[in-house]
C-alpha cells in the first residue's frame, strides 16, 4: 500500500550533504517526492512510497549521513501526492 509523509528533520542537517543523502536513499528505495533546506536550519521532505520502503526511508532520515546529527524528526502522514521521481530543491 502506498503512503505519503511530510518530514521535518532538525539538528545539524544543513551543510553536511543531508539533501544528497536523502535523494540517494529515495532513489535506491523507489521513493518519490522532494527534499529542501528550510531557513530555520531544518530539512523538509515530502515523500510517497510503498509502506515498508517508506518506513525504511524514515529510519534512514533519522540517521542521516556521517557528519549529520539528527536531533528529531517530525512526521506527518498525509494523502498520497502522486510525485514522479525524487528531486533536491
Amino acid at each position: 500500500m502506498e503512503q505519503s509523509v511530510i518530514l521535518n528533520i532538525h539538528g545539524r542537517v544543513q551543510g553536511v550533504g543531508f539533501r544528497y543523502f536523502v535523494n540517494q536513499k529515495a532513489d535506491l528505495l523507489g521513493i518519490n517526492g522532494f527534499v529542501k533546506n528550510v531557513v530555520n536550519g531544518s530539512v523538509y521532505v515530502e515523500a510517497d512510497g510503498e509502506s515498508e520502503k517508506l518506513l525504511l526511508f524514515i529510519q534512514l532520515c533519522r540517521q542521516g549521513p556521517e557528519h549529520a546529527w539528527v536531533e528529531k524528526v517530525d512526521i506527518q502522514y498525509c494523502p498520497v501526492q502522486g510525485f514522479i521521481g525524487f528531486i533536491c530543491k
